[in-house]
């Protein structure tokens, strides 16, 4: 029953020849390049913005990188032992997307752009959690509609990130401080130059 209802919801989201040449490639974009705007944030969280925030948004990016960490290594596990093949590869719909019929559940980049979005969610600010959410929800959506996923593997993503946030908060109430001093010290080595330059926060 499960199987069947991922299949038609499968089919009701997936692009066929007749869809517009516009709806692919912006499909497309957002399937492969707008998670990368996700890592590129968490950067801009630690290398710049307020002094007195600094250190929050140090520890949101430990927080961040810990549940991602988390999130694709249950991905990866739950993948090895519930392999699930991908549309293409049983012929169901359509596929617009070049991927290898490897195992689809659950989706890397759900679980990934899911694992910042609930970050920001729940460690951060609510407006920005809701942005990345939206965000992330695109990513889910184009990549089924693109026919490289089930809706159920991004249900999965979505499960492992929510997972992934609690376990990393756990690792971060017992290690999280001496992690992020380790880290710290670590960047004022690498980043000596700038930091006196001033082009990033110390």
């Amino acid at each position: 029953m499960l199987e069947t209802l991922n299949r038609n919801w499968f089919l009701l989201i997936n692009a066929t020849p007749s869809s517009a040449d516009w709806q692919i490639d912006t499909a497309q974009f957002i399937a492969r390049d707008l998670i990368y705007v996700m890592p590129l944030l968490v950067v801009v969280m630690w290398l710049w913005g307020p002094r007195r925030e600094i250190h929050a948004r140090r520890q949101l990016v430990v927080k961040t990188a810990l549940a991602l960490v988390v999130s694709l290594c249950l991905s990866w596990l739950m993948g090895q032992l519930l392999p699930h093949p991908r549309p293409f590869a049983v012929d169901v719909g359509y596929n617009f997307l070049q991927h290898a019929p490897d195992s689809s559940f659950p989706s890397n980049h759900g679980t990934a752009s899911f694992a910042f979005a609930l970050a920001f969610l729940l460690w951060y600010r609510l407006l920005a959690g809701i942005v990345l959410l939206i965000a992330a929800c695109a990513i889910a959506w184009s990549r089924v509609y693109l026919g490289v996923h089930w809706p159920l593997d991004m249900v999965g993503g979505l499960l492992t990130s929510l997972c992934g946030c609690l376990i990393a908060q756990l690792i971060w109430n017992r290690w999280g401080e001496a992690l992020l001093d380790k880290l710290s010290r670590l960047y004022r080595i690498c980043f000596a130059l700038p930091i006196r330059k001033g082009w990033v926060r110390d």
